[in-house]
C-alpha cells in the first residue's frame, strides 16, 4: 500500500544519464540481470511485480542506495520498498552498469480524482476526469464506489483507455485533482489531452487562462506531455478547466543511446514484413530488424494491445529493439 498523503506532481524530471556504450538488457528466461552501457546507466520502466528488492520487468533491483521518488518529487529513500511502492505501480528505474543497483526509482500515477461513473462487464470500467480506466482486478473493482477519490497507475491501450492493476484511495484536498497526458488539438486557450501522443485515441478537452500557464512560457504545444491540475470533479460541458499546467517528461522519452527496457501495450499495429517492423508501444515508435530476438514467438503475434517488454537502444526518438518479450 502507498503511504497516506498525496504529494504534488513532478515539476522537473530527474535528469537521465547518457550511455557511453551499447549493452543488451536481460531479465527473462530465469536470468535476473539488467544491462546498461559500460560506465553508464540503464533505464527500465514497467509494473512493479514484487519485493525483496523491487522487481520490475523480471529483474530484482537492489535499492539500498536508491532515491525513491513518489510522483517525482518526494524522496522516500528512508522507507522500505513495499511501503513506498505497491505491486501494479508503473515505475521507471535508473540502474547501474551490470549490477542491478537502482540509482533512482520514480513512480508517477496517470491521474488522481473522483470516480464519476462505473460499469461492470467484460471490462470493469471507471471514469475519472473524462478518462476511462479498465480495472484489471475484479476484486479491486468491487471495492470501489462512485465519488471515491483514487489515484490510478496503468498502461494506455490503443483506444486511449488506461488498463490499471493499481487503483488506490487517495488522500488529497477535496478540490485538487490531476491528470497527465499528451497535448493535441491546440486552439486558442484550449487543447485536447490524452494518454497517447496524437489525437487518434480518446482525449478530453482542457481550457486554461494565463494564470494556469504561469510556469509554462508559451503555453501548451502539440505533442507536449503535461500535468493538468483542476478543481473540477468531472468535465463540465465536456471540458476540464485547468488551474495549473506543468510540462513533464513522458516515461517513453529516453536520452539518445540509452539502453532501455520498456513494458507496455502495443498501441499501433506493425507495419512491414517478416522481422523488419515498425509499431508503437504506448505511442513510442519501436523498430525491429532481422537481428531482433522475438524470444520464441512469431512477429505476427504483435497485435494491438499485446503486452510486450521491449529491450533496445534509443536511436533518434525510436527504440531499436534487440529483444521482444511477450507478456
Amino acid at each position: 500500500m502507498i503511504p497516506a498523503g498525496r504529494i504534488r506532481w513532478l515539476r522537473t524530471c530527474v535528469p537521465l544519464l547518457l550511455l557511453a556504450f551499447l549493452s543488451v538488457s536481460c531479465g527473462t528466461g530465469g536470468i535476473d540481470f539488467a544491462g546498461g552501457g559500460t560506465g553508464g546507466t540503464g533505464i527500465s520502466t514497467g509494473a512493479v511485480s514484487g519485493f525483496g528488492s523491487v522487481v520490475v520487468n523480471g529483474v530484482h533491483f537492489r535499492t539500498d542506495n536508491a532515491k525513491k521518488l513518489l510522483n517525482g518529487n518526494e524522496d522516500k529513500s528512508g522507507r522500505t520498498d513495499n511501503v513506498v511502492f505497491a505491486v501494479g505501480m508503473i515505475v521507471t528505474v535508473q540502474h547501474g552498469t551490470a549490477d542491478n543497483d537502482a540509482r533512482v526509482i520514480e513512480y508517477r500515477d496517470n491521474l488522481s480524482g473522483p470516480i464519476a461513473a462505473m460499469a461492470s462487464g467484460v471490462d470493469n470500467v471507471i471514469v475519472i476526469l473524462g478518462h476511462t480506466i479498465v480495472v484489471e482486478n475484479a476484486a479491486l473493482f468491487g471495492s470501489l464506489k462512485e465519488n471515491d477519490v483514487v489515484e490510478v497507475s496503468g498502461f494506455a491501450d490503443n483506444t486511449g483507455r488506461i488498463r490499471a492493476d493499481f487503483v488506490s484511495l487517495a488522500s488529497r484536498p477535496a478540490n485538487s485533482f490531476e491528470v497527465k497526458g499528451f497535448v493535441s488539438g491546440v486552439s486558442g486557450n484550449s487543447f485536447q489531452l490524452g494518454p497517447l501522443p496524437g489525437d487518434s485515441a480518446a482525449t478530453v478537452a482542457v481550457s486554461y487562462d494565463s494564470e494556469a500557464i504561469s510556469v509554462l512560457p508559451g503555453g501548451p504545444e502539440k505533442g507536449m506531455y503535461v500535468q493538468v491540475s483542476t478543481g473540477n470533479r468531472a468535465p463540465v460541458g465536456g471540458v476540464i478547466t485547468a488551474t495549473e499546467i506543468v510540462k513533464l517528461t513522458a516515461r517513453t522519452e529516453f536520452p539518445e543511446g540509452a539502453s532501455v527496457d520498456l513494458e507496455g501495450l502495443v498501441t499501433s499495429p506493425p507495419i512491414g514484413s517478416g522481422k523488419v517492423l515498425s509499431f508503437a508501444v504506448e505511442g513510442k515508435l519501436i523498430r525491429t530488424d532481422d537481428a531482433t530476438d522475438f524470444t520464441g514467438h512469431s512477429p505476427a503475434e504483435i497485435q494491438p494491445n499485446t503486452r510486450l517488454l521491449v529491450q533496445g537502444i534509443e536511436n533518434g526518438g525510436v527504440l531499436s529493439a534487440v529483444n521482444i518479450i511477450f507478456r
